[in-house]
């Protein structure tokens, strides 16, 4: 007779996390052939021209360990790319590091620069990665709620974030912010520049949504370009969201060098060195894709539009991104509808009975009721999937 396999034996640290809620969803996608909106990857390639970068990069013999804070190649085309987007300069020996995508460079500027007990301000909802990434830094997250006011943009309570942000260590900001599809204004932005330096906080923010914003009027604005940011930021990005390479996993983090100290004392013990050919196309990318860029972000102006129009005619209260690729929903009136309650139960029924796989939002959050009634959506997919997704929920839903 065969032993009962052990039960897994996972470290304190990242017991409370088990696993992610993108796998979760996708697993039950797969099995039961539902079209996926839950996990934001494209369904389809990116250029042609970035990926004959790297197979001539793989040919060229660039095969072994790249260095440890990234090529040469690959460095200098950050400091052009980051120049043209805020205006601000980056010593590409000193202020440049190249990780295992955005997750890797979070998880470096945590372990790198976050001592235990140091407390971390958050934005909730978050993404996942954030709050395990200060749990094994041994940080403690507080948390600032965004939420949708009247007219449906996400907001924030002034003084919360200033209570908050008293006795910090650091703080937390993700624009565009995953999953409400918030772009922060400059206001907004100068009210956390304020508060970081009233408080001495480091910055960290996430923008691998950078280039990827709607509304002409609200442009993103990269924290470490206001007043006073510049020495106590540390800007994270990526390549995967811009180019439709999610897979490559090619991040970096710009910081100054006394920042930059710390996150390369952890990136050297986590991954060391990224894919060297990937690097390379990486270089190209940002030097002659800025038409590819402004093809995307059109085409997915459209989806947008186009997913959101079809939820609002299905009856759920859409919240419009004003950047990303992820629209957040109310769905209380049709959970109800179909006699299920809260957002795991309706996403369940989505994925099982509509046959379409969304997000449960009540993960992101630490006061998870704020995320019950919403549901999240990815629509960075060809039109076709859309419109088998889009009549799936009408015939479901209607």
């Amino acid at each position: 007779m065969s032993q009962a396999a052990p039960p897994p034996h996972i470290a304190d640290r990242y017991a409370p996390f088990g696993t992610t809620i993108f796998a979760e969803f996708t697993t039950l996608a797969n099995e039961h052939g539902a079209v996926n909106l839950s996990q934001g990857f494209p369904d389809f390639d990116g250029p042609a021209f970035v990926k004959q970068a790297a197979h001539a990069a793989i040919d060229a013999g660039h095969n072994q360990y790249a260095p440890m804070p990234g090529t040469p190649e690959l460095r200098a085309a950050l400091a052009r790319h980051w120049k043209r987007a805020s205006g601000l300069d980056a010593d590409v020996q000193t202020e440049i590091t190249v990780t295992a995508g955005c997750t890797e460079a979070i998880n470096a500027a945590m372990l790198g620069l976050i001592n235990p007990g140091d407390p971390v301000v958050v934005f909730e909802p978050y993404y996942d990665c954030y709050r395990a990434s200060i749990a094994v830094a041994g940080g403690v997250p507080r948390f600032v709620a965004l939420r949708p006011d009247a007219d449906g943009r996400f907001t924030f309570d002034e003084r919360e974030l200033r209570e908050a942000c008293a006795g910090a260590r650091a703080l937390l900001l993700n624009t565009p912010h995953n999953p409400t599809g918030k772009v922060f204004t400059r206001d907004e932005l100068a009210l956390i520049a304020s508060l970081c330096q009233e408080h001495h906080l480091i910055a960290i923010t996430d923008e691998v949504y950078e280039r990827l914003t709607f509304e002409p009027d609200l442009p993103h604005i990269t924290l470490a370009s206001l007043p006073g940011m510049r020495a106590r930021t540390v800007t994270l990005s990526s390549l995967g969201k811009t180019y439709s390479l999610t897979g490559w996993k090619v991040g970096w983090a710009i910081a100054p060098p006394h920042l930059t100290a710390g996150v390369r004392a952890a990136h050297q013990f986590l991954t060391y060195a990224v894919s060297h050919p990937m690097q390379l196309a990486a270089a190209i990318a940002l030097d002659e894709g800025e038409a590819y860029v402004a093809e995307l972000v059109q085409s997915y102006a459209s989806a947008r539009a186009h997913l959101a129009d079809a939820l609002t005619d299905l009856g759920f209260r859409v919240f419009r991104p004003e950047g990303t690729y992820f629209i957040m929903a109310d769905h209380t009136e049709l959970s109800r509808r179909v006699g299920v309650e809260g957002d795991f139960a309706f996403c369940r029924w989505l994925t099982t009975r509509a046959g379409v796989a969304a997000i449960p939002p009540s993960v992101f959050y630490d006061r998870p009721e704020f995320g019950r009634p919403l549901v999240r959506f990815a629509f960075c997919k060809t039109s076709a999937l859309l419109d088998e997704a889009i009549g799936r929920l009408t015939r479901a839903l209607k």
